[in-house]
């Protein structure tokens, strides 16, 4: 493993209520439950897959 993984900050800045269910699974399986929670994550290619499915629900930081 490298000495440096990247890590990316994610913030619920939207409710899940009145959207799909499987984008209110991807936001739990993101590690977050209500509104302004935050979850740091590594930056792989999945985790990305699933920030760009919920996008508009989620606040991004490097």
């Amino acid at each position: 493993m490298s000495a440096s993984i990247k890590k990316i900050k994610l913030t619920l800045i939207k409710s899940i209520i009145g959207t799909k269910q499987s984008h209110r699974a991807t936001v739990r399986g993101l590690g977050l439950r209500g509104i302004n929670s935050s979850a740091e994550l590594e930056d792989t290619p999945s985790v990305r897959g699933m920030i760009n499915k919920v996008y508009y629900l989620v606040k991004v930081e490097a």
